[in-house]
Parts: structure tokens; sequence; C-alpha cells
């Protein structure tokens, strides 16, 4: 690992600007170190430029392989789980490159790292080093087993999956550490619980795994749901609570509503104002309590699109309608005398590259076009501007 910090290694992988199949080919221009390892440390840090930018602005940085800092949460995403909790201690069970231990020494007065992958753990005891993080204890070990007799104020997961080949939705059970097993363990250290797993878990499936879940945080980092982050206190005294973010560039969108709450949305056809909730409320599943909670009728059931007469802040992207064209040949053709747009496709048939091709629009603009179903189950486009 130290032959990488050599400052002539660094200079190189900083600034090696070319195509990294050309390096593979040429190999290492440096006789004690592997083109391998190069092509980890050029590759993991251009991925880190964006998801990591402390990371990837600070010299002497040691990265993982690429699958590891694909795994990894991204400093947005980090720094909203360290702001759902706090205490004196947190322990880490699944440590990684280290990115959510870095952002919980923020809130927290010490914690303490774990993790079974070796290269992996030393990776992060350096970089917390060099970036300056002394409450942060590093430890090579499984972290199921090393926090048994020990007591801490949190006890954070992030499970990753048993095998690959098992596909983008899988049970918490399927995982590593598998968590619904440990509960109770998990409880004898800490008495509260926080665990990321992947967007694509159904939140149903969370539910019926897990025991005493308090909150449940569906993190989007610029309207891609990255994150679903559960909350888990023993004995909870309150109904579930369900927190939806989108973390924007300069702001943030949320929305949250207890689980199992009972709300009815009012229906209409299209009005003034168009809105489109963004990914952390599709992914939770409120569209009724949207409707209620800022007073905006839907446009059918299944279409999760609402309107307005007047404008609403809302937790989505908003357009002004500008028209509203039943779906029909004759209809379209006369409508149609532009040849660019944005398209969005909801409970329609037809996928946006069909539409596209047959009716020859090209992608980018200002106008947006929503296919959709309206209440009285005929179809239609609505011409729209964003807001």
């Amino acid at each position: 690992m130290q032959k990488l910090l050599k400052p002539e290694v660094q200079q190189f992988i900083r600034t090696y600007s070319e195509d990294l199949s050309k390096l593979a080919f040429s190999g290492s221009p440096f006789k004690d170190i592997i083109v391998q390892e190069l092509l980890q440390q050029i590759e993991s840090r251009r991925k880190a430029e964006k998801k990591l930018p402390t990371w990837f602005t600070s010299e002497a940085i040691l990265y993982p392989p690429k699958l590891n800092l694909e795994q990894t949460s991204s400093e947005a995403t980090a720094t909203y789980k360290a702001s759902i909790v706090s205490g004196e201690r947190i322990a880490d069970l699944t440590g990684g490159f280290g990115i959510d231990s870095y952002f919980f020494a923020t809130a927290f007065k010490t914690v303490a790292y774990y993790e079974v992958n070796k290269a992996l753990s030393e990776i992060a005891k350096h970089n917390f080093q060099l970036l300056n993080r002394k409450n942060i204890s590093v430890a090579h070990a499984d972290g199921v087993e090393a926090i048994k007799n020990k007591k801490y104020d949190v006890i954070y997961l992030d499970p990753s999956r048993r095998n690959e080949s098992k596909g983008k939705v899988f049970f918490l059970s399927d995982c590593e550490p598998n968590v619904p097993e440990y509960l109770n363990t998990f409880f004898e250290s800490a008495p509260t619980l926080l665990i990321k797993t992947s967007p694509m878990l159904d939140i149903a499936v969370g539910l019926s795994e897990l025991q005493h879940v308090c909150q449940i945080h569906i993190v989007a980092l610029n309207n891609e749901v990255k994150e679903v982050v559960w909350l888990l206190k023993k004995n909870p005294s309150k109904p579930t609570l369900v927190k939806t973010i989108n973390l924007k560039n300069n702001s943030e969108e949320k929305f949250e509503f207890p689980l199992g709450t009972i709300s009815e949305a009012v229906y209409d056809k299209p009005s003034r104002f168009l809105y489109e909730p963004n990914a952390a409320i599709l992914k939770s599943g409120a569209f009724d309590q949207l409707s209620e909670a800022f007073k905006i009728r839907k446009l059918h059931k299944h279409s999760h699109l609402y309107t307005s007469d007047s404008l609403r802040d809302f937790p989505g992207r908003r357009f002004v309608i500008k028209n509203v064209v039943p779906y029909s040949k004759k209809e379209m053709k006369a409508a149609l005398i532009f040849k660019k747009a944005n398209i969005t496709t909801r409970n329609f048939p037809v996928d946006v590259s069909t539409l596209r091709k047959k009716w020859k629009l090209n992608d980018g603009g200002d106008r947006f076009l929503f296919f959709t179903t309206l209440e009285d189950e005929k179809k239609a486009m609505l011409i729209c501007e964003k807001i």
C-alpha cells in the first residue's frame, strides 16, 4: 500500500487522462507496482469525482476496487444518514470504504468501524487518518461478533447480497449479515439500529422481515432513489413514520406520513397546473396522501399525476398545462406541430421509444409531453411547460 503513496505514483494517478485500456496494454511505468493496482486507483478515483468530492480533492487517498466504490454511500446520502441519529457511541458493522463512518464521526463522540475485508479496512484506516477523523477506531473483524458484550447508542449496518445472481429485488435474509436473524443480538448492544438497504427492496417485504421499525427513510439524490434506510427502536411507542427526501443540488424536497394512514384522493380532469411526484414519493406509495396534503386532484388512480387550478408548493416537478390532446391519430397530428419534446409516460400502454418513433419526436427542448390515462379511462397527451 505504501508504494502507491509515493509522490511520483500519486502524481501519475491524479493526472492520467487517457483511456485506461491503453494503460492496461502498455503496462505499469513503475517497476514495483503492477498495472492492475494503478488501474484500480485511477478508475475508482474517476468514479469518486462527483460521488465523493472530499475524497477526490484530497491528495494521497487510497481507493478500493470499483465494485466496492459503487456499493458505498455518496457524501450526500451519508451526510443525511448522520443527521438521523446521534449519541456518544456508534458501531458501523459493515464499514466498507468508510464513507458512512466518516460522516457519523461528525455526530458521535466515537465511531467503531468494523470490516471483514482486511484490504478495505486498511484503506479506510489510512484515509481516516489522512482526513483527520481521529474519533474513528478501525478493526478488521466480523462486526456481528465484535460487538458482543459491548454497548453503543446506535448500531449501523449496510448489509450486502451474498450472491449477485439473486437479482435486483431481494430479501433481507438473503443479505450478509442476515439482519432479521441477528436483530435480538443487535438490540443487546444498542437501543437503536440504523439499516441501509437497496433502493430495490420492496417496503412491504422489509416490513415483513423486520421488527420494531420506527421510521423508514426513502432517500433520493437528484430524483433517483439511492437508499431505503430503516430506523429501529425496541418497542416503538408511535406508528411507523415514512420520510421521503429528494436531495437536490441546492435544495431538499421532503414529505412524510404515518404508515397505514388512510387518505382519500380527489379525482378530476386536467386543469391549469400539473404535478409529478419525485422518485422518493413514488417509491413510498403515498399517492392518496399527496392529494389530501397539497389539495391537488389526481388524474387517475394509477397515473400518479396531479392537477390544480392554483399553483401549489410540491415535492416534485411542476408544470403549466398548455393543451390536453386526446390520443387519436387525427387529434395528435393536428397538435404535433413541433419536432422536439421531453416525453414521460404514466399509466400508458405505449413506451417512450415507441412514441418517439411513431410521432417523429426528438428528445429535448422546452416542451414536456405526458402521455397518460385520465379518470374517464381515455388516453391523452398533455402538452406542458416546466415551472
